[in-house]
Order: C-alpha cells, then sequence, then structure tokens
C-alpha cells in the first residue's frame, strides 16, 4: 500500500497522504522532471512550486497518483492571472493506467453490459484532479507531440454531454484533432489527461 490514509475524527475529515519519504522522493521526480523541461515553465522557479507543495500535501498525494498512472506530470503554464502553477499529464501517450475508460460516472452506469474497469472524470475525482480542456489540451501540444498514438478524453460542454456524447482528442499527420464519441465508449489506447491546480 503506497498510500497513507490519514483520519482526523476530532473534526470529521479524512486527508489523503503521504510517508515523508514518498513525498521527498517524489518531489525529487518533479525537480528533475522541471529542470529537463523548461521550454514548458521559463518563467517559473522551481523552489516556489515546490514550497507551494510542501504548503499543500494534500496536492502532493494527488500528484502521486498521476505519477503512478504513468502520467509524468510536470508544470505547465497556462497563462493564468492567479498565480496559481498548474501540474499537467505530459507523458507522451495518455497516461497507461488511465486507459480504456467510458468517459463519465452516468455514462458507466448507462452500460447494461461489458462494463470498463472505471470512467475517466470519476476516476479524475479520486486522484483530485480535473480533465484538461479542449484549449488546455491544445496549449500542451505546443510543447511537444503529444498522443501520436493514443487519445484523451477532454472536459466535455454540457450541450454535448446532455446529448449523450463526449469529446477527446490527438495528435495525427502533424496536427491536433478534437473528436467526439458516445460517452460510454471505451478505447484501449484512449484514456485521460488531468490538471492539478496547486
Amino acid at each position: 500500500m503506497l498510500e497513507l490514509l490519514r483520519t482526523d475524527k476530532m473534526k470529521s475529515t479524512t486527508t489523503r497522504l503521504l510517508f515523508p519519504e514518498q513525498s521527498r522522493e517524489l518531489l525529487q521526480i518533479l525537480k528533475s522532471r522541471f529542470e529537463k523541461n523548461m521550454q514548458r515553465h521559463r518563467d517559473i522557479e522551481w523552489d516556489q512550486v515546490q514550497s507551494g507543495l510542501q504548503a499543500n500535501p494534500g496536492k502532493l498525494w494527488s500528484l502521486h497518483q498521476m505519477e503512478k498512472t504513468g502520467g509524468e506530470p510536470d508544470v505547465i503554464d497556462f497563462k493564468t492571472a492567479t498565480g496559481a502553477y498548474f501540474f499537467c499529464d505530459c507523458s507522451t501517450e495518455t497516461p497507461a493506467g488511465r486507459r480504456s475508460l467510458c468517459f463519465d460516472p452516468a455514462a458507466l452506469e448507462s452500460r447494461k453490459e461489458y462494463k470498463p474497469a472505471h470512467s475517466a472524470v470519476g476516476m479524475a475525482t479520486e486522484m483530485g484532479i480535473e480533465l484538461l480542456s479542449e484549449a488546455q489540451y491544445h496549449e500542451l501540444q505546443q510543447y511537444g507531440n503529444f498522443d501520436t498514438k493514443t487519445s484523451s478524453w477532454l472536459s466535455t460542454p454540457d450541450n454535448i454531454r446532455q446529448a449523450g456524447g463526449a469529446i477527446f482528442g490527438d495528435r495525427r499527420y502533424g496536427r491536433v484533432f478534437i473528436y467526439h464519441n458516445g460517452a460510454e465508449s471505451y478505447y484501449a489506447v484512449r484514456g485521460f489527461r488531468g490538471y492539478l491546480k496547486v
């Protein structure tokens, strides 16, 4: 069991935390990836990011979930004016530990047979992260060639979801494409990319 689930019964709250050695190991992995990919965050200093993470240990738990499912999270500057740092799954292909998922819990429930193990939205919620939006996905693609063999579910506008669909993205033929599918569908090469705001 890699995670440590600590419960404060006096406050009736549950906080998901890592063991200290896990936190140190994860911070080293994140720092190394950050320093190797400065083009993703040219105006951001690692020390500031680390301070933000150490002040929010629950965020480290979510980053650990991203890392262990193959996301290779790194800081991406999504040009926010809030002063927050955005960690995004930067694995070349959609994270291997989050594939063969339908879109959301409602889609999962709608399947009468051959249900996938989980849904993208449901798993992201459990991990404490959010699916990338279409705009964020396009911006991520400016930093490299992602999903050239796979695809990733994306946060879907309400009107599309209410009609039974969901959107996903990939890169083929040197450009980024955004498509649609039935939300209940799932494929071995489709997962999801998430982000975490710190």
